[in-house]
């Protein structure tokens, strides 16, 4: 880790706590993201990385290159600069067969007068190539391929995957001079299928790929905004090097990378005869749905570095190496039903029931059919034998219908003029694709936005599954987002399966979610076209739900990432009475509406103006950093340490030797619930 050697002015104990922190930070980003056993939980986690970020605030001086407060994301750019690779990045051949790998072999061996060869084979991860380059130990730049030849320069935005090293690890050898590595940077499974959902929600285009959305993710002009998405890395191979020796071929190549803390590729299996090598290959096939992420095929390359370099390259891709694709795995079966689902924005969605398939390794019963026009321009009937497939291996959809296999007794569907969870007319989207139940006491829409409001993301209720909601929703104890803040532990423990225990740790999540700010707030809302991102934008811009109601369409468009089509979506939102009153209910409910994130506007005539704030002890309702921002925005300045300039000491659970220091000096202490009341919070 990078270490800055004693600035001046900066207590030693600052400087060594800052470089702790930087070092456990990193060490639990590896443990969550590559190694999946984390260590400490969430909060934990988000305590270490707010006094880290105190530290570097209070004392600029002790921020690094390398420091986890950088993968938060920079000032968007205006575009990407061109930089040429020192070693061009090429392509690679594909191959579809095992004759082709055979031939691929035998073209090889020919070449090398039938020398004997060893080959590696790699899993070839779905996403997109990029070069890093580390001076020293330290990342300083990574390009995309581009051509090439040269690559757009995306340093940025790879400085906020959590996955990539900032700094190299010291190994078992020197760390070179000039490293330059090859690498995929892709997105997990489940977080693919995450974003397509959400972006499905707000009414935006559904990638069609894990592939699409980790290059259109990487080539986005705002840090902070692809920050907000989990793009990981592996790396595969060395491209140029200064001052690297002893390593004579992939194997070793491999070994040194992860010996340096990369995160290598994994499932990598050396090969010295060919038959055992397309065995794997072919296991792969069907074993490759088992993993985290998308595999579109396996990749074959010469170990030997001597041998790679007297066979060569062409002039669009090395000889040495070849892909084995797989083809997009699809199975054929009949289309029973469809049904329509109703989402949290009352949007219609026809659903196919399938006669069960294995597919990618699952088995399929259900695929989305998207709206009524996919539905019409493919002429799918209920009782078709259609093909499905895997969008990207992942979301599964009907591809095709096999219209020869017609009896004439399929039928068309009609989709719904009414909606069919409570009966009421359903209206076209105006200039869109979608459909919608408009009536707001729609039993699936209010559930639905339950469900949507309580979910980590957002309102964070843990405990508050779809199971407890529909209890909650059919008992009549909730019928709007404001009963929920209503509900008492009597209530919620004469639920089935729910005890006394679990009634309180439910209504115990409950009162914790009014401090989760704005942002979370109007996530949860389940307003249109307004994701997470969207929502953090919107209460770092206008601070609080008052001012935001406040804004017309011109205000709401200029703001940066909003534009007119979301200005429109928001204030119809806010003029509509019902949803006013949700609004002014949760408000007298005491759910927290203003921004506590680390960007709020700090106010200048707060009733902390000027005051010297210090927190000590295990806060019930707020994180260390949300408390500290809290202190910002009511015009405080949060610290660390007392001393005789503190003006206040906010003391809570196992509060530590910062009190005894309070009591020492004569310092005011206060508990919690007195700091909520100076600062207003409900």
């Amino acid at each position: 880790m990078t270490t800055p050697a004693s600035p001046a002015g900066i207590p030693d104990e600052s400087i060594q706590r800052a470089a702790f922190l930087r070092q456990e930070i990193d060490r639990h980003n590896e443990l969550y993201y590559a190694q999946a056993r984390p260590e400490i939980s969430d909060r934990q986690f988000d305590q270490l990385f707010a006094e880290l970020t105190e530290l570097e605030q209070k004392h600029p001086a002790l921020q690094t290159l390398d420091s986890p407060t950088q993968r938060v994301g920079g000032r968007p750019m205006e575009g990407f600069v061109t930089v040429p690779h020192r070693v061009p990045m090429l392509s690679m051949d594909n191959t579809y067969s095992l004759d082709e790998l055979r031939a691929f072999d035998q073209r090889l061996r020919k070449l090398l007068d039938e020398e004997p060869i060893r080959y590696t084979v790699e899993p070839k991860i779905d996403g997109v190539s990029i070069s890093l380059i580390y001076e020293r130990g330290l990342f300083v730049r990574g390009l995309t391929r581009g051509d090439g030849r040269e690559g757009d320069d995306v340093t940025q935005n790879l400085r906020t995957i959590k996955t990539l090293p900032l700094t190299l690890k010291m190994g078992s050898r020197p760390i070179p001079e000039i490293l330059e590595v090859r690498g995929e940077i892709y997105f997990a499974k489940k977080d693919f299928a995450a974003i397509n959902e959400a972006r499905d929600e707000e009414g935006e285009a559904t990638f069609a790929n894990p592939r699409n959305a980790a290059a259109g993710t990487l080539k986005m002009l705002d840090p902070k905004l692809v920050a907000s998405r989990p793009l990981r890395v592996f790396v595969y191979a060395i491209g140029y090097d200064e001052g690297l020796d002893g390593v004579a071929d992939q194997v070793q190549a491999l070994a040194m990378l992860r010996d340096l803390g990369l995160p290598v590729v994994p499932n990598v299996q050396v090969f010295d005869q060919l038959d055992p090598l397309l065995h794997y290959v072919e296991q792969w096939a069907s074993q490759r749905h088992e993993l985290a992420y998308e595999v579109d095929g396996m990749v074959i390359k010469v170990v030997d570095f001597a041998q790679r370099e007297q066979l060569g390259t062409t002039s669009k891709s090395p000889r040495w190496q070849v892909a084995y694709k797989y083809a997009a795995e699809q199975a054929i079966t009949r289309l029973l039903s469809i049904d329509v689902q109703v989402g949290k924005t009352g949007k219609l969605t026809p659903v196919a029931h399938l006669e069960p398939v294995h597919l990618s390794g699952t088995t399929v019963s259900r695929a989305s059919l998207h709206n009524d026009e996919e539905i019409a321009r493919k002429d799918i009937r209920v009782g078709d034998w259609v093909v499905v497939e895997k969008a990207g291996e992942i979301i599964p959809q009907v591809v095709e219908v096999k219209t020869e296999k017609r009896t004439g007794e399929e039928l068309p569907f009609s989709f719904p003029t009414h909606c069919p969870a409570c009966g009421e007319k359903v209206e076209r989207d105006e200039g869109g694709i979608y459909i919608r139940c408009v009536n707001l006491d729609c039993p699936a829409q209010i559930q639905n936005r339950l469900e949507f409001f309580a979910h980590r993301s957002a309102m964070d209720i843990e405990g508050m599954g779809p199971a407890i909601i529909k209890q909650l929703y059919e008992t009549g104890l909730v019928r709007h987002l404001p009963d929920l803040y209503r509900l008492t532990i009597e209530q919620v423990a004469l639920l089935e399966r729910m005890g006394k225990k679990s009634a309180t740790n439910l209504i115990k999540g409950i009162e914790a979610s009014k401090t989760r700010g704005l942002a979370r707030l109007l996530a949860g809302l389940g307003i249109r076209h307004v994701g997470t991102r969207g929502a953090e934008i919107l209460a770092q811009h206008f601070g609080s739900m008052e001012k935001l109601m406040e804004a017309n369409v011109d205000q709401l468009a200029e703001v940066p990432e909003v534009g007119p089509v979301v200005a429109e979506s928001i204030t119809r939102y806010f003029n509509h009475p019902v949803r006013r009153k949700i609004i002014d209910d949760l408000l007298s409910l005491g759910v927290s509406m203003v921004d506590t994130s680390p960007r709020a506007i700090v106010r200048d005539d707060g009733p902390l103006l000027g005051q010297t704030v210090v927190v000590t002890g295990k806060l019930a309702h707020y994180t260390r950093e949300s408390i500290h921002q809290r202190i910002k925005q009511a015009g405080g300045k949060p610290s660390s340490s007392v001393s005789k300039k503190t003006h206040l000491v906010v003391v809570g659970d196992d509060a530590g030797s910062k009190r005894d220091d309070a009591l020492r000096l004569g310092v005011r202490i206060v508990t919690e619930e007195e700091f909520r009341q100076i600062v207003g919070d409900p």
